[in-house]
């Protein structure tokens, strides 16, 4: 099924194949590279699930260990493959999602065909995992002494009692160290089903040639019946875990960030697109370089250039950090929770919320003369039952009613504070 998104220009071929993997192709003739990605509904927040009428739990970190363990194969490694045709190949793991993808100008084909296969095969050993140990440890070693990322994770680890967003989604080095063969085959058997994956592939190609290709590669591979997962909820209490926390490390200024949790989770998608374009509309309103509030606080001293505000929500949480480097860290708390206090009080002019509008429609436009981005966008999205292509429509609809109203989740019962000290 071919569908056009006159405003953007572009095609969106889309087709699901019988063993239910869903495939979508952008051509776009005016690129030269392709680009592809093949996800899997399956994150760092998915340990605990049922599958088959057993209830699952897993150490923290599985999904992140699978993504490493998933570019072995039988002879080789796959991103030396990827290389030996023209392309560079790379993975990443999100809370709620594993992604697998590469880049080429040449040998597309055989290139979608070499990541269909790879991802579809699990090759590992009792040998190859214990191996892999001492790498994600010494990777979440790296994080624990970055100061940015400490001061980040630190901020959501500081809202949840209970949700395993609480946990590095590479996990920790005891969760690393108690995962074994057997739970990566229990989970890649589970969440690596065609019918739980995606496959996007965007650029100069044929997309008639290429689904005939993928349709070719899938009819050859057998998979076993699909298993309908559920994803048992999680009871977390409303409340902030923790209020305050102060770190220590060695940096040239300290480092907060404010972060509020947001209890209401909505299920309807369309609400949930809603609610984050608000929310980003309005961190642009106030917070952009051409906002007034942006430049009193700058020239007031309360924050520098590294002070940002964003707005994250996911299956079945959500936040909002503000926060920046400050070596009167006091004063930019105080600052940002007198925000928090007053944003009612905040008037937007129509005119203002017309102008950020436009410039928001204006940057998803131009973001799709980008392959990589037209792919990351699209697959950040999907799983949430939305298509990027519709992004600039949803923008268009907002009022000024819509961002007024998602002020009511600045509320400072719900937010905590980390910070980054100096280490005298």
């Amino acid at each position: 099924m071919k569908k056009r998104f006159h405003k953007l220009d572009l095609d969106l071929y889309e087709e699901t194949l019988n063993n239910g993997l869903s495939v979508y192709i952008v051509p776009m003739k005016n690129v030269n590279n392709i680009y592809a990605t093949f996800t899997t509904k399956y994150g760092g927040v998915d340990t605990t699930f049922q599958s088959n009428g057993k209830v699952i739990k897993t150490p923290a970190g599985v999904a992140h260990f699978l993504e490493h363990k998933m570019f072995d194969m039988e002879n080789g490694d796959a991103a030396d493959e990827f290389a030996k045709l023209g392309a560079s190949s790379n993975a990443f793991t999100s809370s709620s999602r594993t992604a697998y993808l590469f880049s080429t100008t040449t040998n597309e084909n055989d290139c979608v065909e070499l990541l269909l296969d790879f991802v579809q095969s699990l090759n590992i050993t009792d040998e190859s995992v214990e191996k892999e140990k001492g790498i994600i440890c010494q990777e979440i070693k790296m994080y624990d002494d970055d100061p940015d990322w400490r001061v980040y994770f630190g901020a959501i680890a500081n809202l949840y009692h209970k949700h395993p967003v609480k946990i590095d989604i590479a996990g920790t080095c005891e969760t690393v160290n108690n995962t074994y063969k057997d739970m990566l085959e229990l989970c890649y058997q589970t969440f690596y089903h065609p019918h739980n994956m995606m496959l996007f592939v965007v650029g100069n190609i044929n997309p008639e040639e290429l689904i005939g290709v993928i349709k070719e590669n899938q009819n050859k591979k057998h998979f076993l019946s699909e298993n309908a997962i559920q994803r048992l909820k999680i009871e977390e209490p409303t409340s902030v875990a923790v209020k305050e926390q102060i770190d220590t490390m060695q940096v040239e200024m300290n480092k907060l960030i404010v972060s509020i949790k947001i209890n209401e989770i909505l299920d309807d998608p369309q609400d949930k697109i809603k609610r984050e374009l608000a929310l980003n509309l309005l961190f642009d309103l106030y917070f952009s370089k051409s906002s007034s509030l942006y430049n009193e606080w700058l020239e007031k001293g309360y924050i520098n250039e590294t002070f940002s505000a964003s707005f994250t929500q996911e299956r079945d949480y959500a936040f909002i950090l503000m926060g920046g480097d400050q070596d009167d860290y006091e004063l930019l708390q105080k600052t940002i929770f007198n925000f928090i206090d007053h944003v009612q009080d905040l008037e937007i002019a129509e005119d203002d919320f017309e102008r950020i509008k436009r410039k928001t429609i204006g940057n998803f436009i131009n973001s799709y003369n980008s392959p990589e981005s037209i792919a990351n966008t699209f697959s950040r999205y999907y799983f949430e039952g939305i298509c990027s292509f519709d992004l600039v429509d949803y923008v268009s609809k907002m009022t000024l009613a819509d961002i007024n109203e998602v002020k009511r989740y600045f509320n400072k019962e719900y937010a905590s504070s980390y910070i980054v000290k100096k280490d005298k």
